[in-house]
């Protein structure tokens, strides 16, 4: 789980630095906004899946 929040965590990088910040949501601006969109997204749903499992887990206990 954690290399796939390091992946996304890179993908939001490498989308940032292809946005045309002068006109971010023209061309292929907009697909890298969306990709940043995306990829900070994904990165939230894993980090609250890691969350809860370690609450299952504790509870478990």
């Amino acid at each position: 789980m954690v290399f796939l929040m390091v992946v996304s965590g890179f993908m939001v990088v490498f989308n940032l630095s292809q946005i045309d910040w002068n006109q971010p949501l023209i061309g292929d601006s907009s697909i890298a906004v969306i990709g940043v969109l995306a990829s900070a997204s994904a990165f939230v749903l894993l980090l609250i899946l890691s969350l809860a499992r370690k609450i299952a887990k504790q509870i478990k206990k």
